[in-house]
């Protein structure tokens, strides 16, 4: 049987969202408060429309909600878009609530009530600089052996999942191996009982093919 998604809200993000879902292999029903957009909407004929309120109770039963998959809200007021979460939640137990979120603040208000996922423009615009800046940091200092070995620097910040780790506790791939610790203005070659400290730089010492593996392994990060 396939998963069923409902859209709350919104005309453009809930079109775009259907197609792909739609192509996924989910049945998607959208709720629209707008009679113009419910029709536009429903030129699509793999979309089931609902015609109404989304924070209203038995709009969200007419949409059998209850055997939802998923409920995205994606109306253009937090406040809406938390309380019709809750209400996904709550009353009628949807197994996986996303919503929108325009205040970065509220973003922890909205985990606290319940909300499964939280997409925050603001954030994810924040996020990609970070990880730019992140990958700006790994610094390949030494192409050798004609490119087939590959030694870096990378920084382990405190979202690493070695953070804390022995080195004998992290799984770097068979080709790869750690040569130097830098942290602060001192420097340790490892061993297997040495830990691993958030702000640490480790000079990774790689095959070349194996290079990215050990980044992942060394920061959760592609």
């Amino acid at each position: 049987m396939k998963k069923h998604a409902v859209l709350i809200g919104s005309f453009n993000r809930a079109r775009s969202l259907a197609d792909s879902l739609i192509n996924k292999g989910y049945r998607v029903t959208a709720i629209n408060s707008s009679y113009d957009k419910s029709v536009v909407l429903a030129e699509n004929r793999e979309i089931n429309v609902i015609n109404g309120d989304g924070s209203k109770p038995f709009v969200l039963d007419d949409a059998n909600i209850e055997y939802a998959d998923l409920a995205i809200v994606l109306t253009p007021k937090d406040e809406d878009n938390l309380v019709i979460c809750q209400l996904c939640k709550k009353k009628f137990k949807v197994k996986k609530t996303i919503s929108i979120l325009n205040d970065p603040l509220k973003s922890s208000l909205f985990y606290m009530s319940g909300v499964d996922s939280v997409i925050c423009e603001v954030n994810a615009i924040t996020n990609i600089i970070e990880q730019q800046a992140f990958y700006d940091g790994i610094v390949t200092m030494i192409p050798t052996g004609e490119g087939k070995i590959r030694i870096a620097e990378v920084p382990i910040l405190e979202s690493s999942p070695v953070v804390g780790k022995k080195m004998w506790e992290i799984n770097l791939p068979k080709e790869s191996v750690i040569g130097c610790i830098i942290h602060g203005e001192g420097t340790t070659i490892p061993r297997g009982d040495t830990r691993i400290n958030c702000g640490d730089k480790l000079i990774l010492i790689s095959a070349a093919n194996q290079e990215m593996n050990a980044i992942k392994e060394l920061t959760g990060r592609l």
